[in-house]
């Protein structure tokens, strides 16, 4: 029998987790697990609760800022990890196969398997799902500061964003190579395919391929914006002439101006010199085994 300790972030998302709590009591299988749970009360408990746990496998039940919070806490520790999705974008879950409905999620622990998954680093800090510099970050702080939550939320906000917003200038360089320069609404550098909610900004992003994928995309026009937008949810955004890719193990962007940035959602005050790099298989991350390829 494997110990379980779920990591519950009450707020992510804005939803309620009476439901999650609920399935994991009626759902999670006591032949193969004993659990308990423990809720967090503010920002970066999570981080400290899964790096002094003592379970087998430590499950985030949140968003991709609490899973991100549990898988720092994880990193250098024999542990699996685990994910409940219950947030507004859910991009690990959603990406790793994991249902989104806390029945389902929670039965799929007992038939998951433990895969090693890549780990992004930008300036010495890990990130798990996506960083990026510019509109997306922008976004993301507005988002921080909302009240409402959920996709129809993220649109909005985004579309005001894109509005106002100005390119700034990134050069992208390899091993001191430069790959790419020119200015560009954001760039983003992708551990797994998507922001979240589906938008798939990074379609051939994998989690086990110990690769970063980075995407710069130049200013559009608001005609373009259905097109992009299309491509992006049907996970074709690299068929659109404003995908710029690149696919590597290190990557060094600088930009002209300072400005937000984000990790995994969660949004900063940047500087302009960034260096990128990937551990491969760095973290445990159960996976339905029904997912083929991650």
């Amino acid at each position: 029998m494997q110990s379980v300790q779920f990591i519950v972030n009450p707020i992510s998302g804005g939803k309620d987790k009476g439901k999650v709590l609920s399935a994991i009591e009626r759902h999670l299988d006591p032949a193969l697990f004993s659990y308990h749970i423990s809720v967090t009360t503010k920002q970066g408990e999570a981080t400290s609760l899964a790096s002094q746990s003592q379970a087998d496998i430590v499950v985030a039940v949140g968003g991709d800022g609490t899973v991100s919070e549990v898988a720092r806490g994880l990193l250098g520790r024999n542990k699996t990890f685990g994910v409940i999705p219950c947030g507004s974008g859910d991009g690990l879950a959603l990406h790793l196969g994991i249902s989104r409905n806390p029945v389902k999620a929670v039965q799929m622990l007992s038939t998951c398997h433990p895969v090693p998954m890549d780990v992004g680093w930008m300036n010495g800090e890990p990130f798990f799902c996506t960083v990026g510099l510019g509109l997306d970050a922008r976004v993301s702080l507005d988002f921080s500061h909302s009240a409402k939550r959920g996709l129809p939320r993220y649109i909005s906000l985004a579309w005001h964003e894109w509005l106002r917003s100005k390119s700034d200038t990134f050069v992208i360089s390899s091993d001191g190579k430069e790959l790419w320069a020119g200015e560009a609404v954001f760039v983003v550098a992708a551990n797994i395919n998507q922001w979240g909610n589906q938008a798939r900004i990074a379609p051939m992003a994998s989690v086990t391929d110990g690769l970063l994928d980075i995407i710069a995309v130049p200013r559009f026009s608001a005609v373009e914006i259905p097109d992009l937008a299309t491509r992006l949810m049907l996970g074709k955004a690299q068929t659109s002439r404003r995908f710029i890719h690149f696919s590597g193990t290190s990557f060094q962007i600088l930009r002209k101006n300072s400005g937000a940035v984000q990790y995994d959602g969660d949004p900063r005050e940047g500087g302009t010199a960034f260096n990128l790099s990937v551990s491969p298989g760095e973290l445990s991350v159960l996976v339905p085994n029904s997912k083929v390829a991650i």
